[in-house]
């Protein structure tokens, strides 16, 4: 009787082994349905200014002597090529600076948007005015289960949770492709949004491209979180051939 319950308990051990090494096909695999996607929300996305965004702001014309007074450097000269151009800081008020036309509310703007109204508002001033607009703190932090997390500096204002997944190298085999977690600072709120990396329909999604300092953070899986309570699958390995041996031994 007591051989017959060690070798119960033994096989029932196999089988648990067996079950945390098994992975299913389906949590695995991103992108999954085969449901049409339409290609208006991702060609049309572009980021929303936000307070303490550090924006670069060049003005151009045909006339260049005319555009001077626009472009301010750090050394406090106008066009001066030996040192930096100056960035705007956008306040709490949502606001910045701009020489010659004071402060302008740009929080909420994207910078294409923001362009076309500081042209208005430069044709006052210049023929044909050219601005240009970057955001200089452009960045999003990778977290949890990915193999070199982190944040990351981005030149690029159009990034999709995929592809700063990738930055960080990936999710490891342990990560939730199922439950990917957002969080997002949209003005005075603390956003937080789950997503399915292995459903398509992700492209629908108006988080499918990141903001200036998102988060993500991917979760650990059921089998991690058992892991460090109980060691590792090749642990239960060596606990369950050691417990065979002890049944072959006592079934001799």
């Amino acid at each position: 009787m007591k051989k017959n319950y060690v070798l119960n308990f033994s096989i029932l051990i196999l089988l648990l082994v067996t079950a945390t090494s098994c992975v299913s096909k389906k949590k695995m695999i991103y992108f999954q349905n085969d449901e049409a996607i339409s290609n208006e929300l991702l060609k049309n996305y572009a980021p929303k200014i936000q307070t303490d965004d550090i924006l670069n702001i060049t003005v151009n014309a045909l006339d260049a002597e005319t555009a001077m007074p626009f472009n301010l450097y750090q050394g406090g000269g106008q066009n001066n090529n030996s040192t930096k151009p100056i960035t705007y800081l956008v306040d709490i008020h949502g606001t910045i600076t701009f020489p010659v036309l004071g402060k302008i509310t740009v929080a909420g703007l994207t910078t294409n948007e923001l362009k076309d109204k500081l042209i208005v508002a430069l044709e006052a001033y210049i023929k044909q005015p050219i601005v240009n607009i970057r955001l200089e703190n452009f960045r999003v932090s990778i977290l949890g289960e990915v193999k070199s997390p982190g944040s990351f500096n981005l030149e690029n204002e159009k990034v999709s949770i995929p592809e700063a997944i990738a930055m960080a190298g990936d999710l490891s085999i342990q990560g939730k492709r199922k439950n990917i977690l957002l969080i997002r600072k949209n003005g005075e709120n603390i956003e937080s949004i789950r997503l399915d990396l292995t459903d398509k329909s992700i492209f629908k999604s108006p988080y499918y491209y990141l903001a200036q300092n998102d988060i993500v953070y991917v979760e650990p899986n059921k089998a991690k979180v058992n892991s460090s309570a109980i060691g590792t699958t090749s642990s239960l390995i060596s606990i369950a051939s050691a417990l065979l041996s002890l049944v072959l031994i006592l079934t001799r």
